[in-house]
């Protein structure tokens, strides 16, 4: 009996997981993410589906779909991740909620690249001028968040001395200098992509690449959007987000190719020759670099 390897086994997982949570099928048998409008989402859509398992019969709510797509997401990562240790170590937490030991902070401003946010806010809230001259949606909460604590210097220095107080006193990856969690990735999580809503993950990436004081956390777009155009409506441009990464896209391949237009399998493999939009299971060894 062949042993699969353990992300080719969390992906298989992961699929279940979005069978019993977050897919379901109308009674025409329509999944909900596709367009019922459109003869093409829908083909695509059902292909996709019938390659993966089947769907209970049945409707969820939009806020529901979303919520629940996320934590299939979340519980992907934790399966996967964590594994990359030999390769990526470090004490790394992957959930939807972020650390809390800031007291007051919310959303990115809980991090050390972007604790400076919290003084726009307070100083805003003083200043209607100051208010309207920087908004209000610097401060955003991705989906799920990828971080690690600071490093005490008695790991730092646990092989040989590496640090001691003469030198890397402002390093933010050392514990004795400062102690929030620094965001290594942000995952947005789009069930669909049908609504100028769904380009809010633009949005969030540019505020997550200019808002920050040092690295650029990984910023990237889970979807189970069937139609490529659509996809390409976020995946495609100047790279506000490091990669689209789709629930399944080997299915989704396979699917264009029995059922897509011309257009649609040129985007297809346009996204995928750009290195613009890949599968859920390459996403852990991305984080990794």
């Amino acid at each position: 009996m062949t042993v699969s390897a353990a992300i080719s086994q969390a992906r298989v997982d992961f699929h279940q997981d979005v069978l019993a949570r977050v897919l379901r099928v109308t009674g025409e048998g329509t999944p909900n993410n596709a367009d019922k409008d459109s003869s093409l989402s829908v083909a695509i859509a059902a292909s996709v589906l019938s390659a993966i398992g089947t769907a209970e019969q049945g409707v969820m709510s939009g806020q529901s779909l979303g919520s629940s797509f996320e934590q299939c997401c979340e519980r992907f990562l934790n399966a996967t991740f964590p594994k990359l240790h030999n390769i990526r170590p470090g004490d790394w937490v992957i959930d939807r909620s972020g650390p809390s030991h800031r007291a007051g902070a919310k959303g990115i401003a809980r991090f050390e690249q972007y604790g400076h946010l919290i003084a726009l806010k307070t100083a805003a809230e003083t200043s209607s001028e100051l208010a309207a001259a920087l908004g209000t949606d610097y401060i955003i909460k991705p989906d799920i968040m990828v971080y690690r604590s600071p490093v005490d210097d008695l790991v730092l220095n646990a092989g040989q001395p590496v640090v001691d107080a003469q030198a890397a006193t402002l390093t933010s990856l050392r514990g004795a200098n400062q102690e929030d969690a620094l965001l290594h990735a942000s995952v947005s999580c789009k069930w669909t992509i049908r609504s100028d809503r769904s380009q809010n993950s633009r949005a969030e990436a540019l505020n997550l690449i200019r808002n920050r004081k040092g690295h650029v956390p990984h910023i990237v777009a889970v979807t189970a959007e069937p139609l490529p155009s659509r996809i390409a409506s976020i995946a495609l441009g100047t790279g506000d987000l490091d990669c689209v990464y789709h629930f399944a896209l080997y299915e989704l391949q396979h699917a264009v190719a029995l059922f897509g237009n011309d257009d649609s399998k040129e985007i297809l493999n346009t996204m995928i020759n750009g290195k613009r939009l890949k599968d859920i299971s390459d996403l852990p060894l991305d984080l990794a670099i």
